[in-house]
């Protein structure tokens, strides 16, 4: 699932003008150490320097071609114009930050690699991994089956899920049962997986006899204005772009929360988002293996807490779990 928030005009300058990434954000010491430093030149994040070992055994994991080039190659397809928390150009105006660069960052770490943060399209940036440009991709990509027919292995390390946007004054939650929808009014951004969930539950409560009102606006400060206003109770969208926003509006008259997630994926299957190479390249288990490094020495915690995220937590880097489904994807 690939969030549709829009960056200022500079910051999407900024990004066609560098599609290298940058990786100002992380620093070696002499006993091999990596020093990255999390959400970095943001603005509306929780900045924390991590320092992380390279693991030998882990290393040792690793194709040899990568080990002698000294570099883990790490593809973001955030071109034009980035999607905030995860991916987009800093305060700097020219590093390209976001939690999903900054985990490769992290993983590269523990391989004893140096991180070599490259950016594209999206649509390009599988085209680099399927080439071997790229190494392994860390962009908000959703597990799906017909990405692994197409020729991808997965490691994954991030729940995909979508979340409901409510002010902060409203005591309003959604724990996955759309009952408690009932007489509520919601915005979703059209033509969305987000609105073809709210339409089903829309559809359900009407058979019910009862009444979903559903909005949708022309464009996302349309639908912030009357979320602040009150002329919805929530908005229905992406979770970590809630968590984005959430922070900015944390010290202004108007303060939104998350209410709740739901599974990007539906009722009967959790999404999941991964770290993706192409497949049998001798990299995912080495890749999931640094992730459950993270998880189990505590930077990964640090890392989605940043970002606001920790709704979105793992406990372990499935490889090649179950996917969106081919009739879904």
């Amino acid at each position: 699932m690939k969030p549709r928030t829009i960056l200022p005009v500079l910051a999407a300058v900024a990004l066609l003008a560098g599609a290298c990434g940058g990786n100002t954000q992380a620093s070696t010491s002499v006993n091999g150490s990596q020093t990255v430093e999390v959400a970095a030149n943001t603005a509306d994040a929780h900045p924390v320097s991590l320092t992380v070992p390279a693991v030998a055994e882990i290393r040792a994991q690793l194709p040899k071609k990568v080990l002698d080039r000294g570099k883990l190659v790490i593809g973001v397809g955030a071109l034009p114009s980035g999607f905030p928390p995860l991916s987009y150009v800093g305060t700097d105006q020219r590093t390209l930050t976001g939690a999903e660069p900054d985990l490769g960052r992290l993983v590269a770490a523990v391989l004893g690699l140096e991180p070599d943060v490259q950016n594209a399209s999206w649509q390009n940036l599988f085209v680099r991994l399927q080439s071997g440009q790229f190494d392994t991709g860390f962009s908000n990509i959703t597990v799906t089956e017909q990405r692994k027919q197409q020729g991808f292995d997965f490691a994954a390390y991030r729940e995909d899920n979508l979340g409901f946007e409510t002010n902060r004054a409203n005591a309003w939650t959604f724990a996955g049962n759309y009952e408690v929808l009932a007489g509520k009014t919601v915005a979703v951004d059209s033509g969305t997986n987000q609105e073809k969930i709210l339409r089903e539950w829309q559809r359900k409560l009407t058979a019910e006899g009862k009444k979903l009102d559903v909005r949708n606006f022309a464009d996302k400060n349309s639908t912030y204005l009357a979320l602040a206003s009150g002329r919805i109770d929530a908005y229905f969208a992406p979770n970590p772009s809630i968590a984005y926003h959430a922070a900015q509006t944390a010290k202004t008259p108007n303060p939104t929360r998350s209410a709740g997630t739901y599974s990007g994926a539906g009722a009967q299957l959790q999404g999941l988002i991964a770290a993706t190479t192409k497949k049998d390249n001798g990299l995912v288990k080495p890749v999931a293996a640094a992730i459950d490094y993270l998880i189990q020495h505590g930077q990964y915690a640090k890392w989605l807490a940043a970002y606001g995220l920790d709704n979105e937590a793992v406990k372990k880097a499935e490889v090649n779990p179950p996917g969106l489904p081919l009739s879904d994807s």
